[in-house]
């Protein structure tokens, strides 16, 4: 059985970092596309990065470019995703998810997503 297990959250000021870890049993993410999206209370869910496969190409939402960097951990069988210079706007709760078919041309497309995690809160405030 396939699950996803998010981990790293909490809360931070605005300006500070945060490592978030999706973990995987059942499947090897290395071979894997994953994605991360989060939900802010009251706003649609959103793509925020994501890892494919096939080109080892990485996936960047606007406005955490430069901020956000996703990482496989192959011998750990997870996917970081790191973030700094943290917003009150990057409020979520931050979920992990894996793909089968390929990211592009829509990486965000949270329908194209099988398995997700159960989320981690992230709460930037002062």
């Amino acid at each position: 059985q396939v699950q996803l297990v998010e981990s790293g959250g909490g809360l931070v000021q605005p300006g500070g970092s945060l490592t978030l870890s999706c973990a995987a049993s059942g499947l090897d993410l290395e071979n894997i596309n994953i994605g991360w999206f989060r939900q802010a209370p009251g706003k649609e869910r959103e793509g925020v990065s994501a890892i494919s496969v096939r080109d080892r190409g990485t996936y960047y939402e606007g406005s955490v470019k430069g901020r956000f960097n996703i990482l496989r951990d192959n011998a750990k069988n997870t996917v970081t995703l790191q973030m700094i210079l943290l917003k009150p706007k990057d409020t979520a709760v931050y979920y992990c998810a894996e793909r089968r078919s390929d990211l592009w041309p829509t990486p965000w497309e949270g329908s194209e997503y099988d398995y997700w995690g159960q989320g981690t809160q992230v709460t930037v405030s002062s």
